[in-house]
This record gives structure tokens, C-alpha cells and sequence, in this order.
């Protein structure tokens, strides 16, 4: 399949099939730039109405830190850091783990990231799912704190 159809399918209603062609997006990203290409697409797919669409741009989208050499990652940040107030803490809790692929490679974001994350009212979320998303948040500053 080709790249342009795995992109497709990160809209397909059928989560198995759209899952699998974000694995495969994912690893391609790790040892290429072969889809930094495509990094204003993933911001706009974070405005999706659908919070797995959401979720699938945001994560493509961390995974191009590293190739990010035009700063359109910068460029975007408040886009970017307006999903850690997804209403879904599930979306909360990958843009959270998914933010360290920025922080890892962009040390000029890691003040607004911090602002935004310290900004998460953790209330809003059910009890199961407060000390998650709080142990994601600690995570997460503790990587700033460390670059």
C-alpha cells in the first residue's frame, strides 16, 4: 500500500485497518523523512471532528520533530498544544506521551509545552482515569526538567 493510501485510511472508520496504517506511518518516521511532507496535513487533521482523527494526526505529527528543519511544528505549537484539552482523556493521554517526540528534538518549545500541560484541569476526568493522565503530566515534566 502506498503511503498516500495509508494516509487515507487515518479517516477510515474501520479502526483496525486505520490503526495498522498508523503503526506503519509511525515506524516509517522513526528512521526517515519520507512523510515531513505531509506535516500540514497532520495539523489540520487536528481539527478534526473525530477524536481519532484527532489523535492520528497528533501522533504523525510528533513523530516529524525530528525531521522538522522548515519549523512548522514551531510554527503551529498553539494548534498542537490546544490537544491536551481534548475532552477525551484517552486523547489526553497519547497527546501527552506523544508530546516527548517534540520535546525530545525541540528544546525551544519546552516553556509553552510546560504552560499548556501545567494547564490541564484533571478534575474534568473520571477517577479512573485522574491518576493516569496526572502520572503522564509528571512524566512529561520531568523530561522537560531533564533537557
Amino acid at each position: 500500500m502506498e503511503i498516500i493510501d495509508k494516509l487515507k485510511c487515518l479517516y477510515d472508520g474501520d479502526t483496525k485497518n486505520a490503526y495498522a496504517a498508523l503503526r506503519e506511518l509511525e515506524a516509517l518516521s522513526e528512521h526517515e523523512n519520507i512523510l515531513y511532507p505531509y506535516v500540514d496535513k497532520f495539523i489540520a487533521m487536528l481539527k478534526n471532528e473525530k477524536y481519532v482523527v484527532r489523535v492520528r494526526g497528533f501522533r504523525l505529527l510528533c513523530k516529524q520533530a525530528k525531521w522538522d528543519r522548515d519549523n512548522k511544528i514551531n510554527k503551529a505549537i498553539d494548534d498542537i498544544l490546544h490537544a491536551v484539552h481534548d475532552e477525551k482523556p484517552t486523547a489526553v493521554r497519547q497527546v501527552l506521551q506523544y508530546l516527548e517526540f517534540i520535546v525530545s528534538y525541540k528544546k525551544e518549545l519546552h516553556a509553552e509545552i510546560k504552560q499548556a500541560v501545567l494547564s490541564i484541569d484533571c478534575s474534568r476526568f473520571k477517577d479512573s482515569m485522574r491518576p493516569l493522565i496526572t502520572k503522564d503530566i509528571t512524566h512529561l515534566l520531568q523530561l522537560i526538567d531533564k533537557k
